[in-house]
């Protein structure tokens, strides 16, 4: 029954998503384009808020746990585990107050209304996982903008999507050259939690019914000391509570 039920659920979840990427789109240009940053950034912050709202057509639910009162005051490397697309959106905006800015990579920086747009435009910084060399360039200015302007970055450092929820081993230069590039900035571990099970099905039907759950653990200062100690501390916290 859940499954049948499923059907008619996603035509109208995938109606009213891709409808949203499209309005967004000229939005977005047009704040940009007469407002500058701020303005964009709000349309953001509304596209993805309204993008949660889609999904709770499936009966969708998000939780986020964070009892921690981080700093804005100081940049933060918001650093997760990555189980699907949908993770996006509630760290957008949940931590909307951290203006925080996603470590992709550049096959999602064209062809995709609002979001390509956002990423292109928007301070995140778009890699080539086939060149190495360069990524860790393009990490090292990301980084000095980060410091310049006080955003942070949202980094997934297992670099795809788990299809099951299981954690993929973690990726430590672009983690390495962030730490070493920000000292005065905050990790935050953040745990998400059955994103995944959307995907149950594949990409149609949707699975109903999910209850997304984001733990923001304890900010960690940045040491230089002990960078791969530090890597390997940050992956423990974010593997431990997923379940």
């Amino acid at each position: 029954m859940k499954k049948i039920l499923s059907y008619p659920l996603s035509v109208l979840f995938y109606f009213f998503f891709f409808l949203n990427l499209l309005v967004f789109h000229p939005i977005q240009w047009l704040c940009l384009k007469l407002g500058g940053y701020q303005p964009h950034k709000k349309s953001v912050d509304i596209f993805n808020f309204f993008l949660m709202r889609c999904l709770n057509i499936l009966g969708t639910r998000f939780t986020i746990e964070n009892p921690h009162d981080i700093p804005i005051e100081k940049p933060c490397i918001f650093v997760a585990n990555h189980q699907g697309m949908y993770d996006i959106p509630p760290i957008i905006w949940y931590l909307r107050k951290h203006h925080p800015k996603f470590v992709s990579k550049k096959e999602l920086g064209k062809g995709i209304p609002s979001i390509s747009f956002n990423l292109r435009h928007g301070g995140s910084v778009l890699i080539d996982r086939k060149n190495p060399r360069e990524s860790l360039i393009k990490m090292a200015k990301f980084a000095k903008y980060l410091n310049k302007t006080n955003r942070s970055a949202v980094i997934f450092p297992e670099g795809t999507r788990s299809r099951t929820g299981a954690p993929k081993k973690f990726a430590k230069s672009g983690m390495q050259m962030l730490f070493k590039q920000m000292p005065e900035a905050l990790i935050v571990p953040i745990t998400i939690n059955n994103s995944w099970k959307l995907f149950k099905y594949g990409n149609f039907p949707m699975e109903p019914g999910v209850h997304i759950k984001l733990k923001v653990h304890e900010p960690i200062a940045v040491t230089s000391d002990d960078p791969e100690g530090l890597v390997a501390k940050v992956e423990r916290t974010i593997i431990a509570d997923i379940k």
